[in-house]
């Protein structure tokens, strides 16, 4: 196939795209720099053998306009933004982030600050149209145009962080500033159906597991403001307009219909309250768009579209008009700040009015999913490239297309772009058992990685009709035992529209809400919280799990969020890519986020797809031979029976230093300071280059060499002033209730610098001088490390250094933790926690003697635990992840902890983390009664006397 490669992935996720696959030519090409943005529409030409479709590239103008500007303005470091954002900016983007965020949800948030906080002048020629009103209706009532935003991004990678990034963003800024009107501390999100509803519920950041916490969204300092703003969730369902004169509806008193602040009082009054100038998140945003009326406010309809076509696209457009009306109804009573919209694929589709793959106007930024692809953020399409029927084409590529060519008249419906179910059952069936064969083999790795879930197979049909006969046979076991009976689902559309359209507070219909259920948990091996949905309790797990064939109509359900998709079949016309993209997307979602620390890039995860003609998406080909299983993983997390091995531990946010007058510093265990030209040179030799000719006064001949030092700047940075300048910069940070404060500590502070400077400074070599520490490089550590070691005086009457514990989030224990990795793991017998994951040979050692040692009563590696101490370093705040927590008992019995790092070579950066540990042991143990325990900190620098440290 032309568009199949070897390799699709050429980035890493986490940088800006350098590469991608260009098809412009007969064979794709690797070329340098990032794919311009835009998309591919369809152009049918006629050919000898009839019409022919062709694809072309066409630019997302307005992207392509701002992402240079906004690229520029990051080089820029964010230029302009308020501070509230500029720490969001910062955290979003340090390197040492335990949870790294892909770049393109960096982008996707960066561009829509910069149109909302970059200068006039940064934003010259910048016009991003508005959703204006079209239909009579709204014209006569008044309604503004709604200020839209979209950000376009594969599915897979990552909107609902992105939602969770913009609604910090919004809130925390509206906090800071009542007065700024760019801003709202009142997010609305709406979603295309129940089952998205709930899954969004994790951007409620006073729920427990939402993702601020999860996805480490805002700094530690922010947490407790942004539970102070408010982030309502819903579906657009529920922004049909009630009409109790309706005489099917059940009501005493007839009111009539409900008036739009009626409306809006019903729909966001409880959980918005009076708040206006909301912030509005669309997901799914392609389905909220104003269909294309004519001057009679009938709809358009475009020729050429079958019968369940048409249904389609009118249910689409009923909903699209229910979805913007709301809002529109919204933005009347209580004003809509910014309209944020979030779509893998934000265009009409046919049927809407518009042009068919017209890209929404308001398209902002885009990371499509050619881009994810070639960034290993989902995973990769996998179709047939060869097979023995001699065709140039293999059959199961363009499978529809060969159905319907070799189907004779009388076995097509009176519309002859129809075919009957059992015809098209008797030329697919080859492919789906070609393909289920390909199941087995996906089976069969996830049995032997221990899996909780089966993979799953998708079909996509044309129509109820032949859905409903594929699942027949499905479910008869004529294609695989392991599909049949329950082990297959049919999504009955019409069904599950009507529990999506279930508000609160109405009767559900037990067998609707079931198929959504069982819809909604496919791949799914546990309720979320661990709790069935009410009215479900009898039913000890998702009815979605055992799952192994899902047959739809369409595209499936929007929202969809299944992981172990492993094979798709697709048995209806393609009329565009755009289509292709819909219908793969359903199964692109990635099982393992693990990074291949030799690339920097994410392992490739495939999906096996027949039937869908990607013609312009890098996929890799196959030859119909069974697939490669994706690499074994191991799941690690807390095991129930061991909760007796359980370790927990404060999160520290910070220190409360109440110092009335005196402080003191054990400086014998401060990290001692080197000073050497290994580190910064001293001098410099310089020659000038062959054959140019020193100016008078600046070299005596060509060649020869000269040395340079720094005398001058030695001169003019006596030892006594840079001491007295680190004291200063101490005292300032130290001295919180004022400059009365700063005079009495001053003295005190200069006496440990000195101290230190005299002591714990060392000259590695003749050359090296003391004048040196006038040097940021040297200069910063010890103003850090001594901010660190400097505490109250106890002895003199000062209140001990205490810890600021996290008010939400006070304690972090082992049982929190439940990942999957593909790295090498070890199995534990005195820890909480599964299995050790092994980086190192040095872990694997750590892990064998923590787990002989007679000391260890139970340890855990700080994996995915979230145990972290807060350190500067540079001028910057910085987290300290230490590798092993560890519960010891000494002889008499008595319970500690141990934060233990295993550490070779160190650097100055690690003496800042260890003065910061120290620091945090010396905080937690000054509690009264020690609430957390007893701590203790050590460096191990050689795992095989690791049991010896222990025992001392």
């Amino acid at each position: 196939m032309p568009n199949a490669v070897q390799n699709p992935i050429l980035n890493k996720p986490f940088e800006c795209p350098s590469r991608y696959w260009d098809f412009s030519g007969p064979t794709p090409r690797e070329a340098e720099g990032r794919r311009p943005a835009g998309y591919y529409g369809t152009l049918r030409t006629e050919q000898a053998g009839g019409p022919v479709a062709q694809h072309e590239f066409l630019p997302l103008d307005l992207v392509n306009l701002i992402r240079p500007r906004v690229d520029e303005w990051r080089e820029r470091n964010w230029q302009g933004v308020t501070n509230v954002t500029r720490d969001l900016l910062e955290h979003w983007t340090r390197p040492d982030r335990a949870r790294q965020l892909f770049f393109c949800q960096r982008e996707a948030v960066e561009t829509v600050i910069w149109l909302t906080e970059a200068s006039a002048a940064d934003r010259a020629g910048i016009e991003v149209p508005v959703d204006e009103p079209r239909d009579a209706a709204s014209i006569d009532k008044g309604y503004r145009a709604l200020p839209r935003f979209c950000a376009k991004m594969a599915t897979g990678s990552g909107t609902t962080t992105v939602m969770a990034m913009l609604s910090a963003w919004s809130i925390l800024n509206k906090l800071a500033n009542r007065q700024d009107a760019r801003f709202s501390d009142a997010v609305l999100v709406v979603g295309p159906n129940l089952t998205v509803k709930e899954r969004l519920g994790v951007l409620d950041p006073r729920v427990a597991g939402n993702y601020y916490e999860a996805f480490d969204i805002v700094p530690a300092s922010y947490r407790d403001a942004l539970a102070n703003g408010r982030v309502f969730i819903t579906n657009w369902h529920a922004f049909l307009v009630r009409d109790e004169s309706d005489p099917k509806r059940r009501s005493v008193v007839r009111r009539g219909r409900e008036s739009d602040a009626a409306f809006v009082k019903r729909v966001i009054g409880r959980d918005l309250g009076n708040a206006a100038n909301l912030l509005v998140l669309n997901d799914e945003a392609h389905h909220a768009y104003r269909p294309a009326t004519l001057k009679d406010g009938t709809q358009i309809e475009l020729p050429g579209m079958t019968s369940d076509e048409r249904e389609q696209a009118m249910r689409e457009a009923e909903a699209a008009t229910v979805w913007i009306g709301g809002l529109d109804r919204i933005n009347a009573v209580r004003g809509i700040r910014r309209v944020i919209d979030l779509s893998a694929t934000p265009f009409y589709l046919k049927g809407t009015g518009y042009e068919e793959g017209t890209p929404l106007p308001w398209v902002v930024s885009d990371f499509g999913l050619l881009d994810a692809i070639e960034c290993g953020i989902t995973k990769i399409p996998r179709i047939p490239v060869a097979d023995d029927s001699g065709r140039p084409d293999p059959k199961y590529f363009h499978l529809w297309r060969q159905i319907m060519d070799h189907l004779p008249a009388s076995e097509r419906e009176t519309n002859k772009k129809r075919a009957k179910p059992e015809a098209v059952w008797r030329e697919a069936q080859g492919a789906l058992a070609t393909l289920a064969e390909k199941w087995k083999v996906s089976a069969k790795w996830f049995e032997d990685s221990s899996f909780p879930v089966p993979p799953t197979l998708i079909v996509v049909g044309a129509n109820t009709q032949i859905s409903s006969l594929v699942a027949e046979h499905l479910k008869a076991g004529d294609v695989l035992e392991e599909f049949a009976k329950a082990k297959t689902l049919q999504i009955d559309s019409a069904v599950l529209d009507k529990a999506e359209a279930a508000q609160e507070g109405e009767t559900k219909d037990q067998a609707q809400e079931l198929l959504r259920l069982t819809t909604a948990t496919v791949g799914k091996d546990r309720w979320p919280d661990d709790h069935p949905p009410e009215g479900f309790e009898r039913l000890p797990a998702p009815p979605g799990r055992e799952i192994r064939c899902v047959v739809s109509v369409g595209m499936l359900t929007e929202g969809w969020d299944a992981r172990n998709v492993t094979q798709i079949l697709g048995l209806r016309a393609f009329s565009s890519q755009l289509l292709c993209e819909q219908v793969v997307g359903r199964g692109l979602r990635r099982m393992s986020y693990e990074v291949d620390p030799a690339t920097g890039q994410l392992t490739a995860e495939y999906c096996d797809v027949f039937g869908v003609p990607f013609e312009v998406i890098p996929v890799q080909g196959d030859t119909l031979r069974p697939a490669l299983p994706p690499p074994s993983s191991t799941l690690v997390q807390a095991l129930a029976g061991r909760k007796e091995l359980e370790i927990t531990f404060p999160r520290v946010e910070g220190y409360v230093l109440d110092v009335k007058q005196h402080i003191r510093c054990d400086l014998a265990k401060v990290p001692s300071l080197a000073i050497g030209p290994q580190i910064e040179p001293t001098e410099v030799m310089v020659r000038t280059q062959t054959g140019w000719v020193p100016k008078s006064g600046l070299g005596s001949s060509i060649g020869e060499p000269e040395t340079i030092t720094r005398e001058e700047f030695y001169a003019q940075h006596r030892l006594q002033r840079t001491t007295f300048e680190i004291a200063k910069d101490i005292t300032e940070k130290l001295a919180v209730s004022g400059a009365g404060m700063a005079r009495l500590l001053f003295p005190q502070v200069l006496r440990i610098v000195e101290g230190y400077v005299e002591r714990r400074v060392r000259l590695s070599s003749p050359q090296s001088r003391k004048e040196d520490l006038a040097l940021a490089r040297y200069r910063d550590p010890i103003v850090t490390r001594l901010l660190d070691a400097i505490e109250p005086d106890i002895e003199a009457g000062e209140q001990a250094l205490l810890p600021r514990i996290e008010r939400y989030r006070p304690i972090g224990s082992t049982a929190q933790v439940q990942f999957r990795t593909t790295k090498r793991t070890k199995q534990t017998l005195k820890s909480h926690i599964s299995h050790v994951v092994v980086d190192s040979n040095w872990e694997g050692s750590a892990a064998y003697h923590l787990e002989q040692s007679k000391r260890v009563v139970a340890y855990a590696k700080n994996d995915r635990l979230d145990f972290e101490i807060l350190y500067e370093w540079q001028g910057g705040p910085h987290k300290y992840i230490p590798d092993y927590l560890i519960r010891l008992k000494d002889e008499a019995g008595q319970e500690s902890n141990l934060i233990l790092e295993i550490k070779g070579m160190e650097t100055e950066q690690d003496r800042a983390k260890r003065t910061a540990a120290a620091k945090w042991v010396r905080a937690v143990n000054n509690l009264p009664e020690r609430p957390y325990g007893k701590w203790g900190y050590v460096v191990c620098k050689n795992p095989d006397m690791l049991r010896a440290t222990l025992e001392t």
